[in-house]
């Protein structure tokens, strides 16, 4: 690993967090829990969740706990935002969290170190996953995530990413 595959990647992050950013851009916390599409998902739940993500597989990269379980009592609530929640509020959770994982990216020894996974119900056996493959996980999720958000925003006002970047 090197530097420059380090600065790679907390660029395109960055630049994937930016766009999610713009998808919700002037939008408020109850157009945030809207439904627009056949999906359950709305924007803040997507938010609450991208953030939730992150949090977990950098703590997994953190801790390396060999006994970790994934906790499936949260994914009831894993993509929704909760009452107490606001949109201003979330982004600025995931602002400071992106300042932490670019730090641990930064810090870390090696992106080729075996890190545990946490079981799960439909993950029972303990795997070990190299920390490159935690990242660009995590960086899937905002890709993939983003996408969504845009599909939703799209039917919320008929804004989407691309229309915004002005």
């Amino acid at each position: 690993m090197t530097d420059r595959e380090r600065e790679d990647l907390i660029t395109h992050m960055a630049d994937q967090r930016r766009l999610f950013q713009i998808t919700v851009r002037g939008i408020d916390d109850d157009q945030a829990r809207q439904r627009t599409t056949v999906s359950e998902l709305t924007l803040g739940g997507l938010l609450h969740h991208i953030i939730a993500t992150e949090r977990h597989w950098t703590t997994v990269l953190i801790e390396r706990d060999e006994t970790a379980e994934f906790d499936v009592s949260e994914l009831d609530s894993a993509h929704r935002m909760a009452p107490e929640e606001t949109v201003s509020g979330l982004l600025a959770e995931w602002d400071a969290l992106a300042d932490q994982t670019e730090k641990l990216i930064r810090e870390l020894d090696s992106f080729d170190a075996r890190v545990p996974i946490p079981t799960a119900p439909w993950a029972p056996e303990r795997q070990y996953w190299p920390v490159r493959h935690v990242l660009y996980n995590l960086f899937r999720e905002f890709a993939h995530h983003s996408g969504h958000a845009d599909i939703i925003r799209e039917a919320l006002d008929g804004a989407n990413t691309t229309q915004q970047r002005v």
